[in-house]
């Protein structure tokens, strides 16, 4: 009997991807801007690493806060909704089944096959099934505050390391080269990662680079 083949579907990983993407981009362009406006007023290289540094640090630190505040408004709802199915299930198991029977009708089954369907499913997880085909709420795609501000603050510290480096190590002038590369290259491996063409995200990137700037020290 032939083995069944093994899909890779990269739905699952919206949910750290998305804030990956956002914090090492605001990593960067925070960085960059906070190092562009010291140096903008005339502050010596030392003074500019400080203001480098301790910047990813808050930086790191609210995007983490914001991500896991706001992604936990999101799994409060969602729990909410949930809370309210089973309620209804329990309260109106035949209602709920006919509520589901019509969706599937909706969709295309015939009555009898989405009756039967609505049947099975129901038996099996009730809950489960009432989340994904009336609330839309898959298990692949539900809130997770903690994974979220854990990817976005990593992510931060990845993204805003760069300009801090660039600026320790190599003329200053060159800065805005370097961060509008890494602008350009950052989103080409989450597109990997997320099916997207890796193109249409490094233009995105480009958009929003920062311009150049005039170092006392170039």
């Amino acid at each position: 009997m032939p083995l069944g083949h093994r899909e890779r579907h990269r739905t699952k990983n919206i949910g750290w991807l998305r804030a990956a993407v956002l914090g090492a981009n605001d990593g960067i362009l925070s960085t960059a801007s906070l190092v562009l406006g010291v140096t903008a007023a005339h502050g010596t290289r030392s003074s500019v690493l400080v203001a480098g540094v301790a910047g990813p640090v808050a930086g790191a630190m609210s995007m983490a806060a914001g991500e896991y505040v706001s992604v936990h408004s999101q799994a409060d709802t969602e729990q909410a909704d949930l809370e309210r199915e089973r309620a209804e299930l329990k309260a109106d198991g035949k209602g709920e089944h006919r509520e589901l029977t019509a969706i599937y009708v909706g969709r295309g089954l015939e009555p009898s096959l989405a009756k039967k369907v609505a049947g099975q499913l129901m038996a099996h997880d009730a809950v489960g099934a009432h989340a994904r085909d009336e609330l839309g709420i898959p298990e692949t795609l539900r809130a997770r505050p903690i994974q979220a501000a854990l990817s976005s603050a990593a992510s931060f510290a990845v993204g805003a390391a760069t300009p801090i480096l660039i600026t320790a190590v190599t003329p200053a002038a060159g800065l805005m080269v370097f961060v509008s590369g890494n602008l350009a290259a950052l989103p080409g491996g989450p597109g990997c990662l997320g099916g997207a063409r890796r193109g249409g995200a490094c233009c995105r990137a480009q958009f929003v680079s920062p311009s150049g700037v005039h170092w006392p020290w170039a």
